[in-house]
């Protein structure tokens, strides 16, 4: 793995994963290499679940079909997206599929940085993309979503968690 996306997963874990109670419904949007799930069951979780459209998911498919999948309405506490939203909107299948007071907890490029990023990953110290950045979003502006936490590490990345309101009903 490149060095910096070494040092963002292990910064990943502690801000993002370590405070999840061990008793959560948690979702993983964009699983990939399963590294989230992993370190989640190793660790005392079991009640996870990743979604993507290539193996080795638990569940292969496109997350904009969550009802074809299996996926039920407010079923999840968390939902889990990183380096996600800049490929695929996805904010209305996680406002969907989480439950009122819900987490989403998100991570992207900030936008006007996403050259810098493109950079990082030309010279081999960041992790290569896998498709386009075509829907590049600025938490700052984030609809359906309360705003819990937002950092913008080194002024390149943005790590958001936010609540789905608890009077919002799902879909």
């Amino acid at each position: 793995m490149p060095l910096l996306s070494d040092i963002a997963q292990h910064k990943k874990i502690r801000h993002f994963l370590e405070p999840i109670p061990k008793s959560a419904a948690i979702l993983e949007i964009g699983c990939g290499s399963r590294w989230v799930g992993d370190h989640l069951r190793a660790n005392g979780w079991r009640n996870y679940v990743g979604v993507d459209l290539q193996p080795p998911a638990d569940i292969v498919g496109d997350i904009r079909e969550w009802r074809s999948l299996g996926l039920g309405a407010a079923s999840f506490d968390v939902v889990i997206a990183l380096e996600v939203i800049e490929h695929v909107d996805i904010l209305q299948e996680a406002f969907d599929l989480l439950a009122s007071g819900g987490r989403l907890m998100m991570t992207s490029p900030v936008p006007r940085m996403d050259w810098a990023m493109q950079f990082l990953e030309f010279a081999g110290l960041n992790q290569k993309r896998t498709s386009p950045h075509c829907n590049l979003t600025d938490f700052e502006r984030l609809p359906l979503f309360e705003r819990l936490d937002l950092r913008r590490p080194a002024g390149l990345a943005q790590w958001g968690i936010f609540r789905k309101p608890l009077a919002a009903l799902a879909a």
